[in-house]
């Protein structure tokens, strides 16, 4: 037998490329991408970082230290199109712009997007100026997630929290008790709800809150993944995830 090397032919075109740094410890943020994503000509990659309990500001900060090493290993030596840094009160910790800075150290020509900012986006695309937030942080990260948006010059009207240390906990939060909680919440005043935290189950009920609410109602995942297909110049139909899909 003689074996005959045959030339590769590679194809011409390739799909966009997403990149999603991920807590270690996150139940929901690849689902959710991928509940939004499948149908769409769209190459998605996902590695993940270590993280730090109890959920403290020095403790996502500390974390925030391995973001370059953990997107070097997402198709190394590939361009990735837009990295999605995904932790919201991580972000707020260590400041946008240090993320953005060790993620371009290891994908330099990556669109860099976060729940924080993109949240921020979707706000002003909804032209909305008085939030009520809810976070499952402690009084102290939730307050801090609170500072965030009102140096961002938005007004809170009402905040709830759950007051949960351990990221690995959030995730298993049941999805029909975050409704009814968010459901009954004090919404006087308040243009939209902003449901902060990746690992929250919140994206399968943000529909059902939008009706019951009769206001926006957003999400650190919604809002991320909904920046991330922006940032790839995506104009796929994207349905059943909330208003801020149907905003031109």
């Amino acid at each position: 037998m003689k074996s005959k090397k045959i030339d590769p032919k590679f194809k011409q075109y390739q799909n966009p490329k997403i990149g999603l740094v991920a807590l270690a410890s996150d139940y929901m943020i690849e689902k959710d991408f991928i509940k939004i994503i499948k149908d769409k000509k769209i190459d998605f990659f996902v590695n993940r970082i270590e993280c730090f309990n109890p959920l403290t500001r020095e403790n996502l900060i500390k974390m925030s230290e391995k973001v370059t090493e953990v997107t070097s290993d997402i198709l190394p030596g590939e361009k990735i199109d837009c990295v999605a840094y995904g932790c919201t009160s991580g972000t707020i910790a260590a400041g946008y712009d240090s993320i953005e800075k060790k993620i371009k150290k290891a994908k330099p020509e990556a669109i860099v997007t976060t729940p924080s900012t993109s949240s921020i986006k979707a706000l002003k695309k909804l032209k909305v100026n008085k939030v009520a937030i809810f976070t499952p942080y402690s009084k102290k990260l939730n307050d801090e997630v609170l500072d965030f948006f009102k140096k961002e010059n938005f007004e809170i009207t009402a905040n709830s929290y759950f007051g949960i240390e351990s990221d690995i906990d959030i995730g298993k939060i049941d999805p029909s008790y975050l409704y009814e909680i968010l459901s009954k919440m004090d919404l006087n005043g308040a243009d939209a709800l902003f449901i902060s935290c990746t690992a929250l189950p919140a994206l399968s009920i943000i529909e059902m809150l939008e009706k019951k609410l009769n206001i926006a109602v957003l999400s650190s995942n919604q809002t991320l993944i909904w920046d991330t297909l922006n940032s790839i110049n995506n104009e796929e139909n994207t349905s059943g995830f909330g208003k801020i899909f149907k905003i031109n």
